[in-house]
């Protein structure tokens, strides 16, 4: 049988960054159900940092997190793992409302937010069609390299002693003497005294296992695709996204985009595959904002982004089941919220004072209590 003082069930962003933050101080084992970690949302990310994204109530997470991923120390990686993006919200004449309440939303937040007139809109994006005249940028917004933060991450955790084992899906969990027992297969028994629900889109069936409170976890499948234009759109074009949700896209190497149609459609924790119902929308909802043709879909993958009923992300100890840990429901904001959410995750899983990055952060609005 495998010891150890944190078990974390997932591997990816969310059980990485956990680990790395909780391994200096605690035996940790990461469960990783996929022959490598990062493979589900981590590895499907649309790889930007934007403060507004998830809302109010998840931007301080977005914010604090800035200047680590901005400047991490020297011990963690190289260089940052931020670059300039901006992020231009596009309205119609349906959508104005939509960038006040955006607006509104913000104000006194510290995120800074300028509204554009048709020109100054017109001058980001070549080949904008008419009827799109109202914007507002956010110029904090940046692209973000995932795959090398992920990694960082993994790798930090590896040298504070964290040991990671890939191909072990989660089959039972439960409470013994002492902690928890987590069968996985393809390996021994694991013995914890602490369980960590870091599973995704699965963290509502890995509650279950172990007869946690019954959070409804739910994930939603987004797509994404790559296209190749007849034109190479500037390579410093701001992400652009609907002010109600309709769509966004952003440029990427050798002059494609990143497309989305913002779809949200509720599905079961699988290995979530675009359909081409979702691939046809996207593509004619961006031939209705910009002028430019279509030449080929060269990729096109779709993520699963998993959210609590409210909308914010579960940090903390379970309050029915001893020794069980939320570290779950960070729908498409639990890249760009890594550094924070790990330094509260670590601070509540171990009863250590928070980091001064999160002190002024109300962790309790991210309790499990908070449904019952």
């Amino acid at each position: 049988m495998i010891r150890t003082d944190v078990a974390i069930i997932g591997a990816g962003m969310a059980g990485a960054s956990l680990a790395a933050s909780v391994a200096p101080e605690r035996r940790v084992v990461m469960i990783e159900a996929e022959a490598q970690p990062g493979y589900h949302a981590t590895g499907r990310s649309a790889a930007f940092w934007s403060e507004s994204y998830g809302g109010p109530g998840v931007q301080p997470l977005t914010s604090a997190s800035g200047p680590f991923l901005s400047r991490p120390p020297a011990e963690f990686a190289e260089r940052g793992f931020l670059g300039p993006r901006g992020h231009l919200h596009i309205a119609d004449v349906g959508g104005r409302s939509a960038l006040g309440a955006l607006a509104r939303d913000f104000a006194g937040s510290g995120v800074e937010m300028r509204a554009l007139d048709r020109p100054a809109i017109e001058a980001l994006v070549p080949g904008i069609l008419p009827g799109w005249d109202s914007g507002v940028i956010e110029p904090s917004c940046q692209d973000i390299d995932v795959a090398g933060l992920h990694a960082a991450y993994l790798r930090a955790a590896r040298l504070a002693g964290a040991e990671l084992h890939c191909g072990r899906r989660v089959a039972a969990i439960e409470p013994v003497a002492g902690g928890w027992r987590i069968e996985a297969g393809g390996g021994e028994p694991i013995l914890a005294a602490i369980v960590v629900n870091a599973a995704g889109a699965w963290a509502s069936a890995v509650a279950r296992m172990a007869g946690a409170l019954p959070i409804a976890i739910t994930p939603y499948r987004r797509t994404m695709l790559q296209l190749r234009l007849d034109r190479a759109v500037p390579a410093d074009m701001p992400l652009v996204a609907d002010a109600v949700g309709r769509f966004y896209f952003k440029p990427e190497a050798g002059g494609r985009i990143w497309l989305s149609p913002h779809d949200e459609i509720e599905s079961s924790p699988v290995d979530a595959a675009p359909e081409e119902i979702d691939i046809a929308i996207a593509i004619d909802r961006l031939e209705k904002v910009v002028d430019w043709r279509v030449v080929s879909v060269e990729r096109k993958w779709a993520g699963l982004r998993s959210f609590a009923p409210d909308r914010l992300p579960v940090y903390g100890f379970d309050p029915h089941r001893p020794g069980f840990f939320w570290f779950a429901g960070q729908g498409g904001f639990g890249i760009q919220t890594a550094p924070a959410a790990a330094m509260i995750g670590a601070a509540l899983l171990t009863g250590r004072a928070a980091d001064p990055a999160v002190a002024a952060i109300d962790a309790s609005a991210y309790a499990p209590q908070r449904f019952g």
